[in-house]
């Protein structure tokens, strides 16, 4: 039997014995909403609107209990390897660790390299910020572009320094899209890999050097680099003191809180990118001292593990009601499926349930009139995680804001409350229909309901809150890692495609034949060469 198998038939029991409870039914009980409702500071998550009971919450805290979740926190604040598949630490957290204690790796303190890198990106954000830099140009892929793109944007009413790009698609429409409205002479480019191998960056980072050459700039004072590989950044052309390393215990896509955020602190300065970390370090305190029944970012795991792997839903829909959190879905898709996508435990047995769920939305109020229909009234159920703000940015625009915290709160509880097809009837009878039509319009209109949502709610969307919503996640996705029994920190399944890409570009750009490869492949190459005279 597995480590948490009665631990999982529990939870499947309630499961079944509840499936057709109306969540609804559950606020009948006093104070549903504040016994189902945690809050750290200013900032509040609700998961009243699930079917999770006072029976069901207990059985899933006995779950992390029984799989050692606050163990494996302190093993990981503390700086042991627990990236067991690659011998590491797993020690973002100390990047964000602005006044707190040493953190020790195989006995020796990281903080104060921590502290000194960040103190040198202090002083070249400021250079560049009080020079004639009018843009920025971050190239990297994945982790070194999703969470500063996302962050940039997110941030924008703090943005007061040189406009900021992204660039990480190695399709050269995005490089050369981005680079035909910029002036060379007064653009700097940030090249973000840590192995300074990586071949989409560093395509693009050619192709961007090529371009500033040509157009007047001077690539020797114009580029920078997020890397650890020092004689490659240095073969490449880029000065040492225009280098910011970071270390092997640090994920790409953990890894916006220090070098890779440098685009960040460019856009907002050094204070605003210290405010997003203070953000990050107050909600890892949060995690490490709040009981299981107050800890947001066990209880988010948890309503996550209820509806994936007890419940069978198969998604889960990040709907940010907020239009700079547009790229916020995408981001926590990369952190929740490369993270969770696994089939394996840690000591190589099959994961007992199902792994990590699919993670998909868009910014509301815009998802509304594209999936929402599915979401509504679709088959398959897609457990919702909605956030709003109290308050928006444009004091002039308050009532704009005003509706998009009713359509908000509206979506929420229609998806738990429905439209049954007696309401359905009288709404159609109301019309004027009778007999047949009216029973057939009816049914159109009903709504099953008993959807479930949560709903995290704060006062502003600030840099000190963006850094809590982002460290509640990356914790999140530890807790269900635990869980799961899964290493959350490494990302073999992106290996293999790599490795393919590289034995198929000789054979597309013609030097090598299709001997070996299926025939398939074999025969989209033919169709490739055939219509690429």
């Amino acid at each position: 039997m597995g480590r948490l198998t009665d631990h999982w038939a529990a939870l499947n029991a309630r499961y079944d014995a509840t499936k057709t409870r109306p969540i609804l039914s559950l606020f009948e009980v006093p104070d549903r909403a504040a016994d189902f409702s945690a809050q750290t500071g200013d900032m509040l998550f609700d998961y009243s609107k699930t079917n999770i009971d006072t029976d069901i919450r207990d059985a899933l805290m006995a779950l992390v209990d029984a799989a050692g979740v606050a163990a494996k926190r302190d093993a990981m604040f503390s700086g042991e390897a627990i990236n067991d598949t690659e011998g590491r630490a797993v020690l973002h957290t100390a990047l964000r660790n602005l006044d707190g204690g040493p953190v020790l790796v195989d006995g020796q303190d990281v903080m104060p390299g921590v502290h000194a890198t960040l103190e040198r990106m202090r002083g070249f954000a400021d250079q560049i910020r009080s020079s004639g830099v009018t843009d920025v140009v971050n190239i990297g892929i994945g982790g070194s572009d999703l969470g500063p793109a996302m962050a940039v944007q997110a941030l924008s009413p703090y943005h007061d320094g040189p406009r900021c790009h992204f660039v990480s698609n190695v399709d050269g429409a995005h490089i050369a899209d981005t680079l035909r409205e910029l002036d060379a002479k007064t653009t700097l480019v940030i090249v973000a890999s840590k192995t300074f191998t990586t071949i989409e960056t560093m395509t693009n980072a050619r192709t961007a050097k090529a371009w500033m050459a040509e157009h007047g700039g001077n690539p020797a004072a114009q580029f920078a680099a997020l890397s650890t590989a020092e004689e490659k950044t240095r073969d490449f052309g880029i000065p040492a003191d225009r280098v910011f390393g970071f270390e092997d215990w640090v994920g790409g896509r953990y890894s916006m809180w220090g070098p890779i955020g440098l685009s960040l602190m460019i856009a907002i300065g050094p204070k605003g990118f210290d405010a997003f970390l203070r953000g990050g370090q107050a909600m890892d305190r949060h995690f490490r001292a709040a009981a299981w029944s107050e800890n947001l970012p066990v209880l988010l795991a948890l309503v996550g593990i209820w509806h994936a792997q007890v419940c069978g839903y198969a998604s889960r829909a990040v709907l940010p009601y907020d239009q700079r959190l547009t790229r916020l879905p995408d981001y926590f898709q990369q952190l929740e499926m490369e993270s969770n996508g696994k089939g394996v435990q840690m000591d190589g047995s099959d994961v007992e349930v199902s792994s990590g769920p699919i993670v998909w939305g868009a910014a509301g109020t815009n998802g509304q009139h594209a999936f929402y229909q599915l979401i509504h009234q679709g088959t398959r159920v897609v457990p919702c995680e909605f956030m709003i703000a109290a308050e928006g940015h444009e004091a002039d625009l308050a009532h704009h804001h005003q509706l998009l915290i009713a359509n908000c709160l509206a979506q929420s509880e229609a998806l738990m409350r429905g439209r049954s097809l007696e309401e359905a009837r009288a709404k159609m009878a109301a019309t004027g229909l009778t007999g047949d039509e009216l029973e057939r319009q009816a049914r159109h209109r009903v709504f099953t309901g008993n959807r479930p949502s949560v709903t995290l709610a704060y006062p502003l969307l600030d840099p000190f809150v963006l850094g809590q919503i982002v460290a509640l996640y990356e914790h999140r996705v530890f807790v269900e890692g635990v869980i799961l029994g899964i290493n959350s920190y490494d990302q073999w399944g992106v290996e293999l495609g790599k490795e393919l890409a590289t034995s198929l570009q000789p054979v597309i750009d013609g030097q090598a034949g299709t001997e070996g490869k299926d025939g398939s492949t074999a025969a989209l190459v033919d169709f490739i060469h055939r219509h690429q005279a």
